[in-house]
């Protein structure tokens, strides 16, 4: 059996606005890198990423070989959420740099190729808005309170909030306002997450159009698209009725059918929205944070006149089992097709432990909730690390697009022993501890071995501590070794993309086991490993392995691309 290494080649720039080709547009097969931007790169030095830090590290995007970037917010916040709390719509917050800064990354991003998504929060906005800070001086009833979710109280002078949702953070999902006048009781104002994110109001036109507004601000900026945060999340069932939710659940959603989640009335919004994208030349994409139940539910969001893709949820929460996750792939590649979309494939994003760490997990550790010092069933980072990269060569040789998160490509870890007093997530603090949250996957990626804060800060300062052991994982220390994850991914994707992969067809093969996820796509046989014993491999040319081989055989959690013989 030949063994061959392949690394990827400098992708020569290409056009990146012109005649669209239906079926075959950039966002059906690219592979998308999701930077979150305060812990991707820090120019001013303030321990903080920027705009200018991500500018000066795109030459490394071009040489992993990714077609594109989803930018986590980066707009004027209070920080409450990490930017997830929104200010200011249109502008950017003096923290990460200034619009001249953005439009200085997108061009560089654009020069090389690189296409750029932005995030939009359109389920809230931060408590800091202009629009909520009018709608505290007004009055119930007025136009400025009619923008977001007031409601009168229960119980006899509107002590008690309007009914018993709670909130995605923990604790209740409303907070009471002082009141405005003396006839007014004090209302109570819906925020499905933290206290400082109120809930638009979906069903007020005016909503509608300063949305549309924001859209085409972007847009004319040369922006490639959106992901939507809380995609399901805008539109509340009428009447809002009580709802507890399935304690076994994902935080925002899954199986959970709330009333707050999933509602018909979501499909039109995105209708419109699919109508202004239309506006703009060069197949700009709608991508949805959608968490629904199955793929069946979630192919809805990407019917061809909604969204372009959503998030494929059901696949990342499959746990590390052949069956498993040859069943959810099946599923996909039958319900996204059947509507005209793409699968889009996940397997991390800064609100999930790192892959690197969940696929090791031997406890229940349910979507939100983080791990920490106190965890159950704490991953062993060996079993992790090796799961994670055959996971990483199944995923990226399936038809359809792909998400990669910052530093996965380091093979990084869930950051288990942060202190507690530097977590930031509004889940530690509502839940009074009893959730680490998300912080353990946020924290600052590295890049060279030897300096101040592995190279992410000139200073050394980082918001979040870097473990010790990540000087070993950074870039620097990867970026000569042939056996290392950063390796690995250039060759993943330089593969994918000389064959084509994106836009292929997948071809079960029998033969390899219950254990065993096997599959052709085009000329390359894929094959992992995900059982207790080695599989045996056919003869053939090895074009990429997520581990040494053993001479034909497949050790355990391992998965190899090939030509067949």
């Amino acid at each position: 059996m030949d063994r061959t290494s392949t690394t990827s080649p400098s992708p020569a720039a290409e056009p990146l606005i012109g005649a669209s080709r239906p079926g075959a547009e950039w966002w059906r097969t690219a592979v998308i890198y999701q930077i979150y931007p305060r812990s991707f790169a820090d120019a001013s030095g303030d321990g903080i990423g920027d705009l200018p830090g991500i500018t000066s590290r795109l030459d490394d995007l071009v040489s992993l070989g990714v077609d594109a970037v989803w930018l986590s917010p980066f707009y004027p916040s209070p920080q409450n959420d990490a930017g997830y709390d929104v200010a200011d719509y249109c502008d950017v917050d003096p923290l990460f740099g200034t619009l001249a800064d953005f439009d200085a990354l997108l061009a560089g991003a654009h020069d090389r190729g690189i296409r750029m998504i932005v995030d939009l929060v359109p389920n809230h906005s931060s408590d800091q808005h202009a629009w909520f800070q009018a709608a505290l001086a007004a009055a119930p009833g007025s136009p400025e309170r009619g923008r977001y979710m007031f409601q009168d109280g229960r119980g006899a002078s509107g002590e008690l909030p309007p009914n018993n949702w709670e909130s995605v953070f923990g604790g209740p999902a409303w907070t009471r306002v002082p009141p405005a006048s003396r006839e007014d009781n004090g209302q109570w104002y819906l925020h499905l997450f933290d206290s400082t994110q109120p809930d638009f109001d979906w069903s007020n036109p005016e909503v509608h159009e300063e949305f549309r507004r924001i859209l085409r601000f972007w847009l004319d900026r040369g922006v490639d698209g959106f992901r939507v945060d809380v995609a399901h999340g805008l539109v509340k069932t009428d009447g809002l009725p009580d709802h507890l939710p399935d304690r076994d659940a994902v935080s925002l959603g899954g199986h959970d059918e709330a009333p707050y989640w999933g509602q018909e009335g979501v499909h039109d919004i995105y209708r419109d929205w699919h109508r202004v994208l239309a506006e703009y030349d060069g197949d700009r994409a709608l991508c949805a944070e959608a968490w629904l139940p199955t793929v069946d539910r979630t192919a809805e969001w990407v019917r061809p006149d909604e969204m372009h893709q959503a998030f494929n949820f059901p696949y990342l929460m499959t746990q590390w089992r052949a069956s498993a996750v040859r069943d959810v792939i099946s599923e996909s590649l039958r319900a996204f097709p059947a509507v005209g979309a793409p699968a889009t494939w996940v397997l991390s994003n800064h609100d999930v432990v790192r892959h690197a760490s969940r696929l090791a997990l031997t406890a229940e550790s349910p979507q939100g909730h983080g791990i920490g010092p106190g965890s159950p069933g704490r991953p062993i980072a060996a079993v992790g690390l090796r799961r994670a990269r055959a996971a990483t060569a199944v995923m990226l040789a399936l038809p359809g697009s792909a998400y990669l998160y910052q530093g996965e490509e380091l093979g990084l870890p869930e950051v288990v022993e942060l202190p507690d007093e530097v977590r930031r997530d509004p889940t530690w603090f509502r839940t009074d501890g009893a959730r680490y949250g998300r912080d353990g996957c946020r924290v600052p990626i590295p890049w060279t071995a030897d300096a101040p804060a592995y190279g992410f800060s000139p200073t050394g300062a980082a918001w979040l501590p870097q473990p010790a052991e990540w000087a070993a994982l950074s870039r620097s220390a990867q970026e000569e070794d042939p056996e290392s994850t950063l390796w690995l991914y250039r060759t993943l994707l330089a593969v994918r993309r000389a064959e084509g992969l994106g836009a292929g067809a997948l071809a079960w093969i029998d033969g390899y086991g219950a254990d065993a996820i096997a599959f052709r796509n085009g000329h390359v046989t894929v094959i992992a490993n995900a059982g207790t014993a080695p599989v045996a491999l056919p003869a053939g040319t090895v074009l990429a392995s997520s581990g040494p081989l053993t001479g034909a055989e497949l050790p355990v959690d391992t998965a190899v691309w090939l030509v067949a013989d």
